[in-house]
């Protein structure tokens, strides 16, 4: 039986800064090249610095090309059995190859607004793909397998009947921590975008019923909204401190000596930093909301959007339980790890 030929898309690495795209690729690969020979299917040459060593590639255009639903045509030459992509939009006409895609989440549906790194005419294409589920479709049925991040988001891909192809959970996972131990403040910490969605509005109304407690903004943020943010704070009379961007160092240290992470998210496509807070045994007090339950599990504190008395009331069992939820965060944690997420994959890849 010969082996299969199998690449894998590497080109939403991002060589200067890694996105979640960008390490759910970069981990990935790691994970599945431990079991199989693949080739990264690379578009700038910096991106094989986040891969091992010595891994064979091929270039291709860039995935925000005009080229990109020819891709399969240049794939054609290499005679590869599968190619798998961590996206979905890789061209699939005239293939000859099975072809795994993903799905990550349909947020962008409900929030149609485009990154702010996208040039204008990706942005336009942008709103216009997600003004509809039509272009999705199309493009899934050129896949002959599907792959989601998620429970809640297989879910809703079958709600939409958005493919027939079958979809296989191959789980987001988190950055592994090595915190040292230190002493609980009374903080809690935010880690995300600033995307309306995200409602970072209902943190500050929320910690305004907890005496002596301030919220701390890690991720980068700019000037208007930090000053709109503010603004509320001040109202509120709540104490808020920005960080502006964290080392991985600088986070473990907030995850250690935080309260509780929190989010008050009315969607989202996964959930990283309540992995990477549980993984710590940093208890998390979140937004009740699908996608949440499946990561957090039953070692999740929460609230529902809105109530800010509720909100109050799970941080302060937060305080009070967080050396007994120790165990059970991180057991909850451990159920997210690259390694499994590559195994799943692996074995999908290898499938006839």
């Amino acid at each position: 039986m010969n082996k299969k030929t199998i690449a894998f898309d590497c080109r939403y690495i991002v060589p200067d800064s890694q996105d979640g795209i960008s390490r759910f690729s970069t981990e990935l690969f790691h994970a599945v090249s431990r079991s199989l020979e693949i080739t990264a299917i690379i578009s700038d040459p910096r991106q094989l610095e986040h891969l091992p060593r010595e891994t064979k590639y091929i270039k291709l255009h860039k995935p925000t090309s005009l080229l990109e639903p020819l891709s399969a045509l240049f794939l054609n030459k290499h005679k590869f059995d599968v190619v798998f992509s961590p996206m979905q939009t890789i061209g699939s006409m005239g293939k000859r190859f099975r072809l795994v895609l993903t799905v990550h989440d349909l947020i962008y549906y409900s929030h149609p607004k485009p990154p702010a790194q996208f040039n204008w005419f990706i942005k336009l294409l942008w709103r216009l793909y997600h003004t509809s589920y039509l272009p999705q479709k199309l493009l899934l049925s050129g896949a002959d397998q599907i792959v989601t991040v998620s429970e809640t988001t297989k879910a809703l891909i079958g709600k939409h009947r958005l493919t027939d192809k079958p979809i296989t959970v191959v789980p987001n996972a988190a950055s592994k921590f090595d915190p040292q131990p230190a002493d609980v403040q009374k903080k809690i910490i935010y880690m995300g975008s600033f995307m309306p969605y995200k409602n970072v509005d209902q943190l500050i109304y929320g910690i305004s019923h907890i005496d002596g407690y301030k919220l701390v903004l890690l991720s980068r943020i700019n000037e208007a909204e930090k000053v709109r943010l503010r603004k509320l704070a001040n109202k509120l009379n709540v104490e808020l401190e920005f960080e502006h961007g964290v080392t991985d160092a600088e986070y473990a240290y907030h995850l250690s000596t935080a309260t509780a992470l929190v989010h008050a998210s009315s969607d989202e496509g996964f959930g990283i930093p309540i992995i990477e807070a549980m993984s710590v045994g940093c208890p998390v007090v979140c937004s009740d909301i699908p996608i949440f339950r499946e990561i957090a599990g039953e070692a999740g504190l929460f609230f529902t959007i809105g109530n800010h008395q509720q909100f109050a009331e799970r941080v302060a069992e937060a305080s009070k339980k967080r050396r007994q939820l120790d165990t059970e965060l991180k057991a909850q944690a451990a159920k997210f790890n690259w390694d499994k997420s590559g195994r799943v994959l692996a074995d999908l890849l290898r499938r006839p």
